[in-house]
């Protein structure tokens, strides 16, 4: 998880992500930044995210998101 938000602060360094719990739902991240961080799992972690996978859910904190590459891994 600590890799993880070092690699977010990396996409965003004005955002905490430790604490966000509404990145998507408080428009905090945009399409742009999803995308960068799409990017960073798949060549951090070599997962690939599905377009399903693409969704609130998944990216309205750094948890949901550890979630979603724990799964897809």
């Amino acid at each position: 998880m600590e890799e993880l938000l070092e690699l977010l602060k990396d996409v965003r360094d004005d955002v905490d992500f430790e604490n966000a719990q509404d990145l998507i739902d408080g428009k905090i991240l945009s399409s742009f930044d999803i995308i960068q961080i799409i990017s960073v799992i798949d060549e951090e972690y070599d997962v690939a995210v599905p377009a399903t996978e693409i969704i609130p859910a998944n990216f309205n904190s750094a948890k949901a998101i550890y979630d979603m590459i724990q799964r897809l891994k």
